[in-house]
């Protein structure tokens, strides 16, 4: 008889605002240790903490955007427990009357649509981090995050294999930063998981379950279940019996370690906090989040779709990834005439992300760039410069900021030859040094051809017309 695997998940998304969810600290990721931890973040006597309207407003949008419930009143409440890396003793959380409760995520898992229900989403702060690196005897603790504003979302039990579980993180992530809610940066902690993993007989009761702790990455979380599951299946067919703990991946030996015994709710002592009033939100205020709220990743390929014909529809998926992509992309290709559109995506997408991220740049250089896109596309067109030089060495001037497009190509002496006596006499000299493969092109071998069009272009520094340079060439070679 098979075995079914049972998988809840804890999302725990670092919302997108720039300072705490109880204070005026800034959530910058990358600070020096301890230098974004303030009085109000680690409780010193006297401080009380005041809630940041910007993480309120990230949860209610979250809430509408899976057709959740928004609690008109929910109630902060204090979490109690001793770690390291928590020095007041407790978290500020919600238990009882969470913000968001229900809603739901349409999933796909090979040909296979699955509704997977989600039980609650809450606010709650963070705590800082323990580092166990650089150090021999010692552990240090990092206090910038305590207190970074994170909505914890946690689904039913209804995913059944590690793949459905990948595919509700990767549907849950992909929507966290389609409405601005996270940047659901992975590898800064902005996005990551808790898995609740447990086995059954189908159709018997829920298994007892243990808690895989802090996935960042898909890989890891599917791995991880895939691991534990079948851990729980050797003991149970074994004649034992799952302790319900909490467990930690190590990636490296690709199995899950023993953490501590699982707590319960009660173990956490929660009470509501007294420092902090109820949560009181109007139908006025969500509804103006409604109306304002950002559009999916479907309404924002539509968009580019309908207002730019001209751009492949596999481009405009890649140009409609992000909120920020999407307006980079429509700015650009608003001013850029549509002929000269294709030419352009094909840079944004292909050596201007080599370089580095256009939605990094603040809106003054993303307009600056737009332009100058614009200006490189339109000399490649009338033929002051080639392609190549372009992409390759115009292109890469302007992210690194050496100047307008005009003054690098003059500077660089870019400008693309087309005097055809000049493009003739490097030709001649070209043929000159290399008989044989003259020889070889008139013999029938077509790479001796691409070869000395190599050559001429070397000789001319990339500068010489490709389409005079071609024809040129096949009439001295007779071809």
């Amino acid at each position: 008889m098979q075995w079914e695997i049972v998988v809840g998940l804890e999302t725990h998304v670092q919302l997108l605002t720039r300072s705490k969810i109880f204070s005026g600290a800034s959530t910058a990721f990358g600070a020096a240790p301890n230098t974004q931890a303030c009085a109000v973040d680690i409780a010193l006597p006297g401080v009380l903490p005041v809630l940041n309207k910007a993480a309120v407003e990230k949860a209610i949008r979250f809430g509408l955007a899976v057709g959740a419930k928004i609690n008109r009143r929910s109630v902060f409440a204090r979490k109690n427990y001793f770690y390291p890396d928590l020095p007041k003793g407790y978290q500020i959380s919600q238990y009882e009357i969470p913000i968001v409760q229900g809603g739901q995520l349409q999933i796909v898992v090979g040909d296979v649509e699955k509704t997977v229900r989600l039980t609650r989403a809450h606010l709650e702060e963070d705590a800082g981090k323990s580092l166990h690196e650089n150090f021999r005897d010692s552990t240090g603790i990092d206090l910038n995050r305590a207190g970074t504003p994170l909505l914890e979302i946690v689904s039913e039990p209804d995913m059944r294999s590690a793949n459905e579980a990948v595919a509700y993180v990767q549907k849950l992530h992909k929507l966290v930063v389609d409405y601005e809610i996270s940047d659901g940066n992975m590898q800064e902690g902005s996005f990551r998981f808790d898995a609740n993993v447990s086995v059954r007989r189908p159709g018997e009761a829920l298994g007892t379950r243990c808690e895989i702790k802090n996935l960042n990455s898909f890989r890891f979380l599917e791995h991880s279940i895939e691991f534990e599951a079948n851990r729980q299946i050797e003991i149970l067919e074994h004649g034992g019996a799952i302790e319900q703990e909490t467990r930690l991946y190590d990636p490296d030996q690709n199995e899950t370690r023993p953490m501590r015994t699982k707590e319960e709710a009660h173990d956490y002592r929660y009470f509501p906090d007294p420092d902090l009033l109820p949560l009181e939100i109007s139908e006025k205020w969500i509804e103006e989040i409604r109306a304002k709220r950002p559009k999916s990743h479907e309404q924002r390929q539509a968009e580019i779709k309908q207002r730019f014909p001209e751009i492949p529809e596999y481009q405009v998926i890649q140009h409609a990834a992000t909120p920020c992509s999407t307006v980079f992309a429509t700015t650009t290709f608003a001013i850029v005439p549509p002929k000269e559109r294709p030419f352009v995506s094909n840079l944004i997408l292909g050596p201007l992300r080599a370089l580095g991220q256009p939605e990094s740049l603040d809106d003054h250089q993303r307009d600056t760039l737009s332009r100058q896109l614009k200006e490189l596309s339109m000399l490649v067109s009338d033929g002051t410069i080639s392609n190549s030089t372009a992409t390759g060495r115009v292109l890469p001037a302007l992210w690194n900021r050496e100047g307008s497009v005009n003054e690098i190509i003059e500077k660089l002496d870019l400008k693309q030859l087309s005097d055809a006596v000049e493009i003739e006499k490097k030709i001649d000299e070209v043929l000159a040094a290399n008989p044989k493969q003259v020889e070889d092109y008139r013999a029938g071998k077509q790479k001796a051809f691409n070869s000395l069009v190599g050559q001429v272009m070397k000789a001319t520094q990339g500068r010489a017309n490709p389409q005079q340079l071609n024809e040129i060439l096949k009439r001295k070679l007779g071809g």
